[in-house]
């Protein structure tokens, strides 16, 4: 009896994890560039190695390797200068707040203070260099379909349009995309160490313009209801269970 309670109070931790990346899941559906998280489980065998090792004793849940839905969201046109989306394949690069590489596929940039380009939560965006983008102050700002950033100074003419970086668009060709705890996505390679993705020239940049988030609110809705469901009943099993055991504790106490 004590093993199915074992194997229902399992159950109903790993559909609470689950229910946790959903709602978050849930919380970023308008969020651009947003790539939903995917949790998953399975069951495992409980070997016991009393006799020989190959005994099971009772069948529990674990959860699988974490990962993200890799989809692309729709884009949604704003007509704003510092907003960008990747078509297809690619990473902004940004610096995040430990040092390292960073890579989002949100592009709704904006100029700080010091005059760099940063996302909106504050984060530097890169160059192609690896290093900060500065921008001038100027009448006008435009985003090349490779990435390159121009500005047009006041008072200067139509032609006289200067490039001042190009964005970092890191290539995950052969690499993992693996997101961390800062909600940023870091590449490692096939021994699952950290490395920096290369520059490529090859992707697609739309100016004035955001990918939305690649979350299914209506299958993400479902998730959560029947979530619900499968907690309820694991719920209950280990009730029915309980009151088994208090039933048979009072047995025992009356033929003593």
């Amino acid at each position: 009896m004590d093993r199915a309670i074992y194997t229902a109070s399992n159950g109903a931790a790993r559909i609470l994890e689950q229910q946790s990346v959903l709602s978050n899941n849930m919380a970023n559906v308008n969020t651009p560039g947003f790539r939903a998280q995917m949790s998953q489980y399975r069951s495992t065998p409980v070997v016991s190695p009393l006799i020989n090792g190959t005994d099971t004793t009772r069948v529990l849940t674990v959860a699988t390797t974490a990962d993200s839905n890799m989809e692309q969201g729709a884009f949604m046109t704003t007509g704003r200068d510092l907003d960008a989306a990747i078509q297809g394949e690619g990473w902004f690069a940004v610096r995040a707040l430990d040092g390292s590489e960073g890579y989002t596929r949100s592009g709704n940039f904006q100029r700080n203070a010091d005059g760099l380009l940063v996302t909106s939560g504050g984060l530097m965006v890169l160059s192609e260099d690896g290093q900060p983008i500065e921008i001038p102050d100027a009448a006008a700002i435009g985003i090349e379909r490779s990435g390159g950033i121009n500005v047009l100074a006041n008072g200067d003419a139509a032609t006289e349009v200067q490039r001042v970086a190009k964005l970092k668009i890191g290539d995950p060709a052969n690499a993992r995309m693996v997101r961390n705890d800062d909600g940023l996505f870091r590449a490692v390679n096939e021994q699952g160490q950290p490395v920096e993705l290369p520059d490529t020239a090859l992707a697609t940049v739309m100016s004035g313009a955001l990918e939305g988030s690649n979350v299914s609110a209506a299958g993400n809705m479902v998730g959560l209801i029947q979530n619900a469901r499968r907690f309820e009943m694991q719920m209950k099993i280990i009730q029915e269970l309980s009151s088994k055991e208090q039933n048979a504790n009072s047995l025992l106490s009356s033929a003593g």
